[in-house]
């Protein structure tokens, strides 16, 4: 079993927060990017190296590097597109120049794979690095699919993707899921791309589509590390669960406070335990009742428990991103952060949990390194 890590990474709407366990307490030991907009921290266990993305507004989004655990910071590159691209958006509008508006995932390749990173983005686009992030290249066949022009975006006017799992057997085998454009795998380090979303189910589209898979919106995707066949999806109308790899994905219903939601996560260990937080779906996308709760299930999904020791439970208005839960290396450390500003960790499993002695800004994600 690996050690519990000590060091969390917040990305927030002002700035990159790093908190560390000292003794029983999570502190705030420095703020990186004060003022800037971080949408996004990636830790790369290969090299301990940290990646912190950013949104700037006018300046665009931005990605910077640090070899030494947030001493020192060194921008690099971020993705472009070509000048004639174009992004679908759905609803019979025209298509959008593809312009990159969000850096949304980012993952490391495997160990044998040194320097090799992949990142997601808005627009849809995957990209690879061999160098660290000094370059990047589009994955042509994904972007080139026909089944793009099926895709629509969720949230944003164009469709993104969120989500990136390098199968820890294998690192050519890779798993994307995109919102609206379903889950892709690829065997070959991203030369080549097919569908692997059967069997999920989007209520949302008319009865005749509502199985298509090119369409379905998956909010985040999580591979299990120890049997990396175990694959868990947050979806827009419920719970998904595989087993064979996202060869085919089982619905998960009558899952109580609700289904719906946008952050899930798994143990590294256990394919069985995994962690949702659920919401009041669509316009609303605020706790069930205003009471802040994670659901788990620790058989496969065949119950749930609505864990609320620690969390708010009345007029709580805490939404959390796709990002926005994270659990660590060892299994028992969990952290969630909201859309208006709080901060809990629990150090069993969600049995209870501890609110952060401070408030931040907006938290987009949370990562622990």
């Amino acid at each position: 079993m690996s050690q519990p890590q000590d060091t969390l990474l917040v990305s927030t709407r002002k700035g990159l927060f790093v908190l560390h366990r000292a003794g029983e307490r999570w502190e705030v030991d420095r703020t990186h990017f004060l003022g800037d907009k971080v949408t996004l921290a990636h830790v790369d266990a290969r090299d301990g190296a940290w990646y912190a993305a950013m949104d700037l507004g006018h300046f665009g989004c931005k990605l910077h590097r640090s070899n030494d655990r947030g001493r020192n910071w060194t921008e690099i590159a971020v993705p472009t597109y070509g000048p004639e691209e174009t992004v679908p958006v759905g609803d019979g509008k025209p298509e959008l120049p593809a312009t990159l508006k969000l850096i949304w995932a980012m993952a490391s390749g495997g160990a044998n794979e040194p320097g090799r990173l992949w990142l997601g983005s808005n627009p849809g686009g995957l990209f690879r690095s061999d160098d660290h992030g000094a370059s990047w290249t589009l994955m042509r066949d994904l972007w080139d699919r026909p089944e793009r022009k099926g895709w629509f975006g969720g949230g944003y006017d164009a469709p993104g993707i969120h989500s990136i799992c390098v199968d820890p057997r294998d690192a050519r085998t890779l798993r994307v899921a995109i919102s609206c454009g379903g889950v892709w795998r690829s065997d070959d380090s991203g030369a080549t791309w097919r569908l692997s979303a059967q069997g999920m189910r989007a209520d949302y589209m008319p009865p005749d589509l509502a199985y298509e898979q090119n369409i379905q919106d998956p909010h985040q995707m999580v591979q299990c590390v120890a049997a990396p066949d175990t694959l868990w999806v947050q979806h827009h109308n419920g719970i998904f669960h595989s087993t064979d790899g996202a060869a085919s994905w089982r619905e998960i219903t009558d899952v109580a406070p609700s289904g719906f939601g946008f952050a899930v996560a798994v143990h590294p260990h256990d394919p069985n335990r995994a962690w949702f937080v659920p919401a009041i779906k669509d316009q609303f996308r605020i706790p069930v009742d205003g009471q802040l709760v994670v659901t788990r299930t620790r058989d496969g999904g065949r119950s749930f428990e609505s864990l609320r020791n620690g969390l708010p439970q009345q007029h709580a208005y805490d939404l959390i991103y796709r990002h926005g839960l994270a659990i660590d290396s060892s299994g028992d450390r969990l952290a969630i952060g909201s859309t208006t500003g709080g901060l809990w960790i629990s150090e069993d499993q969600g049995e209870s949990w501890t609110a952060l002695d401070a408030r931040l800004p907006p938290v987009h994600a949370v990562t622990f390194a």
